[in-house]
């Protein structure tokens, strides 16, 4: 992916659609990925960041409202809807289900362009995470790897250097275990994350049984959560 271009997130059910936004998108300065529905969509937000989602309202399965408001439990990420209903009702479900803008079809693509950019101008820009992350009486060095505790050492394996490097990146946000995977490489898929997540704990943890900084979220993932 392009970094130097904001990412976007297409979803919507019909291909036609889906091509059409993704080569008018892409000519007018961002890079864009496209999923056909919510599980695509899902998958898509698990292995990399995203600056803005535009979602289908009316999907088979999972509607667009319904995977709004799922995501708007842990991502604030703009949503800008797409949707052939164009009742007042189905705006206001929309923005309250966690849209950002709301666009009818049938649009014009500039406006739609337009919609965008405005929506990525009022969201804060995330800052660059710190090199240095402390919570309790832990000093985490990312630039090195390095877990020290009191000024004293710990040695971390370069599974759970890795893995703690990729939740000190995004404090606060919940990771899933497909993304931790793709940040460390480790392989054996979710299991192998969770025994990495347990030896993690018996070194940085009060009690690893009651975790106060690497917090499991019921399926959902992982959280490292700083003092």
């Amino acid at each position: 992916m392009n970094a130097d271009l904001p990412h976007l997130l297409v979803v919507d059910d019909d291909g036609r659609l889906r091509d059409l936004l993704n080569r008018f998108l892409s000519e007018n300065g961002f890079f864009v990925v496209t999923a056909a529905d919510a599980a695509e969509a899902r998958k898509r937000l698990s292995h990399f960041d995203f600056d803005a989602v535009i979602l289908d309202l009316m999907m088979p399965g999972e509607s667009g409202l319904e995977f709004a408001r799922d995501l708007r439990t842990r991502s604030n990420i703009p949503i800008l809807m797409l949707t052939a209903m164009a009742e007042t009702e189905d705006r206001i479900n929309g923005l309250e289900g966690g849209a950002d803008d709301y666009v009818v079809k049938p649009f014009e693509p500039r406006e739609l362009l337009l919609r965008i950019r405005n929506v990525l101008k009022r969201t804060p820009q995330p800052q660059a995470p710190a090199d240095d992350l402390r919570f309790g009486e832990f000093l985490f060095r990312r630039d090195r790897g390095e877990l020290s505790r009191g000024g004293r050492p710990v040695r971390l394996t370069e599974l759970e250097a890795g893995l703690l490097n990729a939740l000190a990146a995004r404090p606060g946000d919940i990771l899933s275990r497909d993304d931790l995977i793709a940040r460390t490489g480790a392989a054996g898929g979710g299991r192998a994350v969770d025994v990495q997540v347990t030896r993690l704990r018996r070194k940085i943890e009060p009690n690893p049984r009651d975790p106060r900084y690497l917090q499991t979220v019921r399926g959902k993932g992982y959280v490292l959560r700083p003092d």
